[in-house]
């Protein structure tokens, strides 16, 4: 999924090797060699070939706007009023930080695996303060089975929160996470992942991989980031102004983070052990939202997230092209391509979670009923 160079890959895989697939299983299914013919077809097309202007201005732009929210406070001073102003402008390119270090994880600009992974870590360590490394260990497993409790985690808090309808069930029946509330998830929602998931967890999980797993060269990019960000601010903020600024940013941030991040999956189906081939476990597992200028700038172009997941080497600005190809194809195998406004969509989310909510309530009250 990850690299276009697939002969280097299988140079690489003898080490994974774990066994032969059933005989029955090699025939592929007549949706899946569909899906094939449609991805070669998107490359004939030249839906696969990046625009160097698009990426560059990219950059180009999560730079200025970081220059903007700098200049706010250099020009207006640290009012509290310019101050939030700043930091809500800073969050701004933090986010379209993030959609541009996506780009480069996911292999869409060069050829070169390490020259994407040479811009990556310029985009989430430099402009950014992440680790790619750490980015690419959680996101890699999502797009390998979207919506699987098992390899796929798309909440940061663990044990938290419960999806889809077979663990709420099992939770509940054998009434298990009694200490946490999880009848009011989509309620207490709210107070927790939007405001805490980039101010606390975020930075939970960064110090733990900087400490196991981080490479030295991880480690320094972190510190480049940090000493930029204090040259930057302290002139005008102090150090510990700089710090509540930064902290703030990351709080402002979070709120359209979690939003745009999780709209795609979490009012869909999990856990889906029915779906046999790729195309129909993805399309359950995801939906997109209606396209505009604006939307695709907001959210980085995840609002066209079926044709994402489809084609996740694909430069993101070519996602609104194809859109039609992949409804198209859905059509054909009469699968749902489901198409919701943003705002539905945001709502679906705590729909989603009361569903669950109220499926982990109704199980635990069934199961004390049979114990009395």
């Amino acid at each position: 999924t990850f690299h276009n160079n697939k002969k280097f890959v299988r140079g690489h895989m003898g080490q994974f090797y774990i066994g032969d697939i059933v005989e029955e299983e090699k025939e592929l299914k007549e949706i899946e060699k569909d899906f094939l013919r449609l991805k070669e077809d998107m490359i004939k097309k030249g839906y696969f070939r990046p625009n160097p202007l698009f990426f560059i201005l990219s950059i180009i732009h999560v730079i200025l706007i970081e220059a903007f929210g700098v200049f706010i406070l250099y020009y207006f001073g640290v009012g509290w009023i310019p101050w939030i102003i700043s930091a809500f402008v800073l969050s701004m390119a933090q986010l379209q930080a993030g959609w541009t270090q996506h780009d480069y994880g996911h292999r869409s600009v060069f050829n070169s695996t390490t020259l994407n992974r040479i811009f990556q870590d310029f985009t989430t360590t430099f402009l950014k303060g992440s680790m790619a490394s750490w980015w690419n260990g959680r996101h890699f497993p999502h797009h390998s089975k979207p919506n699987d409790n098992d390899p796929d985690t798309p909440f940061p808090f663990p044990f938290t929160f419960m999806l889809g309808t077979k663990i709420p069930a099992e939770w509940g029946k054998n009434h298990w996470g009694r200490w946490i509330p999880f009848h009011r998830q989509h309620q207490y929602f709210f107070l927790t992942l939007p405001p805490f998931c980039l101010p606390v967890i975020f930075h939970v999980e960064q110090i733990h991989f900087a400490i196991t797993k981080a490479s030295w060269m991880d480690r320094f990019l972190v510190m480049t980031f940090i000493i930029r960000w204090y040259c930057l601010f302290a002139p005008f903020l102090g150090f510990w102004g700089g710090v509540k600024l930064y902290f703030f940013m990351r709080f402002i941030e979070s709120h359209f983070f979690i939003w745009i991040t999780q709209f795609p999956h979490i009012s869909m189906e999990f856990d889906m052990e029915e779906y046999k081939d790729f195309p129909s476990s993805l399309v359950a597992a995801t939906t997109s939202v209606t396209s505009n200028w604006f939307l695709d700038w907001l959210t980085g172009h995840l609002n066209h997230h079926i044709e994402h997941h489809f084609f996740p080497t694909m430069p993101r600005h070519n996602y609104p092209k194809v859109r039609g190809y992949v409804q198209e194809f859905c059509k054909k195998h009469d699968l749902k391509y489901s198409l919701k406004t943003m705002w539905s969509s945001c709502a679906d989310i705590i729909r989603a979670l009361k569903k669950s909510a109220d499926i982990y309530q109704e199980a635990w009250e069934m199961s004390s009923i049979k114990q009395d």
